[in-house]
């Protein structure tokens, strides 16, 4: 339904404006806050339980890459960098809770969620998308 999908595209836009927000000399938080500013400027909420995370030799590594932040704050973002961008909205409340399986999360108040993710490098010139 209608409400659906432009709950899809805006978590798709919250990624993209995520991704641009991730130049060298910027900070951590300046991810965050623009894809928090663009999800609730759509009366959206923004899951602060989950986050995306730096990938190196492990999957999840620091920095941590919360999907809300303050602009200027947080680690500067440098050349070489790689991590997983991965904004999850929410149509209702932003709490989730996990599944007994131990891998399913749903909203706590059983309200549609959406969820993309991409994975990136820091180049000189601005973020390189890894996973298109």
């Amino acid at each position: 339904d209608t409400m659906k999908k432009n709950l899809m595209t805006t978590t798709k836009d919250c990624l993209y404006e995520g991704i641009n927000s991730a130049k060298p000399g910027m900070r951590i938080g300046d991810i965050g806050n623009a894809i928090q500013t663009l999800a609730e400027s759509k009366g959206y909420s923004v899951v602060k339980d989950l986050v995306g995370h730096g990938i190196g030799e492990k999957l999840h590594e620091e920095p941590q890459i919360p999907n809300y932040g303050n602009k200027g704050t947080g680690p500067i973002i440098k050349e070489g960098m790689c991590f997983a961008i991965e904004p999850m909205i929410n149509m209702g409340k932003e709490e989730v809770y996990e599944k007994e399986d131990g891998w399913t999360v749903c909203t706590i108040d059983g309200q549609p969620s959406a969820h993309f993710e991409h994975t990136i490098t820091i180049t000189k010139d601005g973020p390189q998308i890894l996973t298109a």
